[in-house]
């Protein structure tokens, strides 16, 4: 069977901000959480998910399963995002590619995801979306499998703009009209209204 691309979900940050646990806070419009319905775009975009959560996460790892989800603790999720990342991908390193999201960004379109997978899967490099006005890149972006010792060895709460930087020259824009591809849940004021 084919490597295949994998959807790669990011569920380890501390929710400071909001206050409690934002993942597991429901969406009104669906009564779901936010970690779910990321999940779902993910999943309806990639075709399947590996998402990582910190270690003893017991509720979230929970809520991802019954979304369709393949989950992973990883105590790597204290030291940040890149840390998570190369979490991810050291667990799932036979994959073709990985789509990149983040569980804290709900309202991304699945066909925003699938265009990324399908850039990935003619041979780009390094994808993400671009947005049709403002020309600015935002989220998921997804890295080939040649990527993977790169993306292994973030360690930081950066992300993966180094990588990213490394190969801004090779990076294929996928031209969207998504706003959600901006639009991440930081503090109970970012919830859509009731």
């Amino acid at each position: 069977m084919p490597a295949r691309i994998r959807g790669l979900l990011l569920c380890g940050g501390a929710s400071r901000r909001f206050g409690r646990d934002k993942l597991l806070v429901p969406i009104s419009a669906s009564s779901r959480p936010i970690a779910c319905l990321a999940a779902d775009n993910l999943r309806a975009g990639a075709g399947d998910v590996l998402a990582v959560v910190p270690a003893g996460a017991a509720a979230l790892r929970s809520v991802l399963e019954e979304a369709g989800c393949e989950v992973i603790e990883s105590d790597r999720t204290a030291l940040g995002i890149g840390a998570s990342l190369a979490a991810g991908v050291a667990a799932s390193r036979g994959a073709a590619g990985w789509i990149v999201a983040l569980g804290d960004m709900p309202f991304v379109s699945p066909a925003t995801i699938a265009a990324v997978r399908a850039a990935l899967a003619g041979g780009a490099l390094v994808a993400a979306p671009v947005d049709a006005v403002s020309g600015e890149r935002g989220h998921p972006v997804g890295f080939a499998g040649a990527l993977a010792p790169e993306l292994m060895a973030l360690a930081s709460d950066e992300g993966a703009r180094s990588v990213i930087a490394a190969h801004r020259s090779k990076l294929v824009g996928v031209v969207v009209d998504d706003r959600g591809i901006f639009r991440d849940i930081d503090t109970p004021r970012d919830l859509p209204p009731q």
